[in-house]
């Protein structure tokens, strides 16, 4: 099917019209607005299907949307995140959630994998870990019903275990893994990846600051996608530097000393704060809406008629969601609902299974299966956020990180 050069720019302002109005409707109907634009990429699908036409998007299309999409939800959780002695504990517990769920859910999968397909251990460990990270590509834009304390948490854990996960998946996609020289040359890369974010990020702040032009602001995106796709080149963990730079602008009075102030002082750095928030959040609804569009279309849904992606598929995602109701129950002592149903996959783990190497590769693993995931996950967390009746108004205090006994 060949479109002319008025169709598509009919179609393309559609979704971005259709998108405002999934925005602006998951606020009364608490479906994510992502949901419905990965429904209706498959509703898209399906009726082309049904006409016998088909349009063909290249993987690499979608793959660079994702890319870029992250580097931008991850600079707005930055832009949005606010440090403070008060958020020390909170961040800490976050921090935590993260790291444990992504590394308790990584060895049940990989136990899943081996037992269900035989392959190396170490191909079963590349598979489990995109599929044990929490995107936040989902959870970010899906919160804003919650109260500040629960969108708070959320925000940091969705950022901690897309760094986190991503950071593991790298390592043990390397060429040299479980030795004493690979930690090394991991824990080397960190310490250098959060000293260039520092220096980076201090002046991509002057850059963006002192320039008169009023193009900067694209400029400095560019800039931060250059610097994430040189990190990857050199294996660095490159959304450190672009979490450090969103924390960096939004924390700015916590880290101003006198001589930096002289430098570059408050009345110079709020406008830009303001603006760069807002451009960031503009543009991340922009390539978040074709990035799910365009992933939901290319999803054939016969592979629900499939017994055995039912089977893997459902199998994995109890065990997502056993592994996190358990945690936050148990170690964080806190409710439950609906933090516990919070357990989509997304543009992380797409992202990542696109980026397994060719000696990694499962020839048994179906991609289907991954399609199920995300389509259930999905459905997990938009189950949870509907019945959840409390609005954000009439919440006084719900003790999220205190000691208590009821679980709801």
């Amino acid at each position: 099917m060949i479109l002319d050069t008025e169709q598509l720019l009919m179609i393309l302002c559609g979704i971005v019209i259709l998108s405002y109005l999934f925005t602006i409707i998951s606020k009364y109907i608490r479906i994510p607005s992502v949901i419905l634009l990965l429904a209706t990429g498959i509703g898209i699908r399906a009726l082309l299907d049904e006409y016998e036409m088909f349009i063909h998007f290249p993987p690499r299309i979608t793959e660079a949307l994702g890319v870029v999409g992250l580097i931008m939800i991850v600079l707005e959780a930055g832009l949005d995140l606010k440090l403070g002695r008060s958020k020390l504990r909170m961040i800490r517990n976050s921090f935590f959630a993260a790291i444990v769920i992504l590394l308790v859910s990584t060895a049940l999968l990989t136990a899943v994998l081996y037992y269900w397909f035989h392959p190396p251990l170490v191909n079963c460990i590349v598979y489990a870990i995109p599929l044990s990270i929490m995107s936040s590509s989902v959870v970010i834009p899906s919160i804003h019903h919650l109260t500040e304390r629960k969108k708070e948490f959320l925000v940091y854990e969705a950022s901690f275990s897309d760094i986190l996960g991503i950071l593991l998946f790298n390592y043990f996609t390397a060429e040299d893994v479980l030795t004493g020289r690979s930690f090394l040359v991991f824990g080397s890369n960190i310490i250098l990846s959060v000293v260039l974010s520092l220096i980076l990020s201090f002046f991509l702040f002057v850059i963006m600051s002192k320039t008169q032009l009023n193009i900067k602001f694209f400029l400095i995106f560019a800039l931060l996608i250059l610097i994430y796709a040189a990190g990857k080149a050199f294996h660095l963990p490159s959304l450190i530097i672009i979490l450090t730079f969103g924390l960096m602008i939004n924390n700015w009075n916590l880290i101003a000393r006198p001589n930096l102030l002289r430098f570059l002082p408050h009345h110079e750095v709020q406008p830009v704060v303001h603006l760069l928030h807002t451009i960031t959040a503009e543009s991340s609804f922009l390539i978040r809406t074709f990035f799910f569009i365009l992933f939901g279309y290319s999803i054939n849904l016969h592979f629900l008629q499939v017994t055995s992606v039912w089977q893997l598929g459902g199998l994995i995602v109890v065990l997502l969601f056993l592994v996190r109701l358990l945690y936050l129950r148990f170690f964080l002592h806190t409710q439950v609902f609906p933090e516990s149903f919070f357990i989509p996959r997304g543009l992380i783990t797409i992202v990542l299974f696109y980026k397994i190497p060719e000696r990694f590769k499962l020839s048994s693993f179906d991609d289907d299966i991954l399609f199920f995931i995300i389509i259930l996950t999905s459905i997990f967390m938009t189950a949870g956020m509907v019945l959840y009746k409390k609005r954000p108004d009439d919440v006084v205090e719900e003790g999220q990180f205190f000691e208590r006994k009821e679980i709801l």
